[in-house]
């Protein structure tokens, strides 16, 4: 019996514990919420189509347009002159940069001018006796024969006998072998073929050199070119003789050169077109890295705007009475941040910021800095008076 009443009594304790469960949940009464209506402030301009220029964008390292590279022809030591070869060193035009001894070569190309000299006053006589309509120009060849110059050019030959007999006296071939020792003798100096600096020495006073060693690197410091790769999809649109803007990459420094070559083939690996643009200033350095602006052409009613505001490829967001719309542009012009379009009337209301989560039929607030700067100093001027 005792079982039987704690076991009812316990149904009866669920019971009301359930009971009393459901009347505080169907009791509780949550507020719902409402939504608040929130209205964006977006930044916006008025269109006025107008000329925008297309500027191409590239970068790229300096290199002297007049670059010399010396190598040796001969083999001897290394003979010191007024200036030392290291780099940075300025030579004018036509200075020696390298001298190399040739003294011992130097007595070889002498004694083969002698013979030839010798030769040619051997045929002397016979000339006099069987050829005096000639003798005087061949005379007049050895009054001019200097052992410390250059071998004078031989006399033009007038008549075949004169031809022959001087041929076979062997003074052609005696000839152009001391032309050919003296063109060897010139290459024991290497002179600057233009105003310059050396940029890199390999070789010092007393140094054996050998034939087709390096010896330095000399350039043309007054011009410089630096090479860049377009797009081939612009490589119409530019022209040789355009002037193009240069900066440096704090964009601290500007300067000017112009488009001197455009390569006709275009780079299958990368699909661009190699460019040369030259530019002469005195403070530029060979190595520099410049960033260029190319001035490819000019779009007509045109106006330019922000990547980010371009949607979908080919739309943008415009404001008609507090809502947004969208319409469809014509972009003409990619660069990194900006886009050339077309297609949009002027006085139209664009977004010139983008607005996240932007969509067609978005209420939104024309933000007014003007209204707002008026209302401020009137604000001010209140206040002002009420102190007063």
């Amino acid at each position: 019996m005792r079982k039987i009443i704690l076991a009812v009594l316990g149904v009866l304790l669920i019971a009301a514990a359930l009971f009393i469960t459901k009347k505080i949940i169907d009791n509780k009464k949550r507020p719902q919420p409402k939504a608040a209506k929130v209205i964006k402030t977006v930044f916006v301009d008025t269109v006025q189509n107008k000329t925008v220029p297309i500027k191409i964008a590239a970068n790229g390292n300096l290199t002297a347009k007049r670059r010399l590279e010396l190598y040796a022809e001969v083999q001897g030591i290394f003979k010191g002159s007024a200036q030392l070869f290291k780099t940075g060193q300025k030579y004018k035009r036509g200075q020696a940069l390298i001298r190399i001894d040739a003294s011992e070569y130097y007595a070889s190309v002498q004694s083969a001018k002698s013979n030839l000299y010798n030769l040619v006053t051997s045929i002397m006589p016979d000339l006099r006796l069987d050829y005096p309509d000639i003798y005087e120009k061949w005379q007049g060849y050895l009054n001019t024969f200097d052992m410390s110059k250059a071998t004078p050019k031989l006399p033009e030959v007038t008549s075949e006998k004169e031809k022959y007999f001087i041929t076979g006296r062997n003074i052609y071939t005696t000839y152009y072998n001391v032309k050919n020792l003296e063109q060897r003798l010139a290459k024991y100096t290497i002179s600057a073929p233009f105003v310059g600096v050396l940029t890199e020495a390999l070789v010092t006073e007393g140094t054996l050199i050998r034939q087709g060693q390096k010896l330095g690197e000399f350039i043309d410091t007054s011009t410089y070119e630096m090479q860049v790769a377009i797009g081939k999809e612009y490589g119409d649109l530019l022209q040789v003789g355009e002037s193009v803007e240069l900066s440096n990459l704090n964009k601290t420094k500007t300067y000017t050169g112009t488009v001197s070559r455009i390569n006709s083939s275009v780079d299958q690996a990368t699909q661009t077109i190699t460019t040369f643009i030259e530019v002469q200033e005195p403070t530029l350095r060979e190595g520099m890295y410049l960033e260029a602006n190319l001035d490819a052409k000019k779009e007509e009613n045109a106006i330019e705007v922000d990547r980010g505001l371009l949607q979908e490829g080919n739309k943008i967001f415009v404001v008609r009475d507090s809502i947004l719309d969208i319409i469809d542009v014509n972009p003409v012009f990619f660069s990194d941040k900006k886009v050339v379009l077309k297609g949009v009337p002027d006085n139209t209301i664009v977004l010139s910021k983008n607005v996240p989560g932007a969509y067609a039929g978005m209420l939104i607030k024309v933000y007014q800095e003007k209204t707002k700067n008026s209302n401020v100093s009137s604000d001010t001027s209140a206040s002002t008076t009420k102190k007063q």
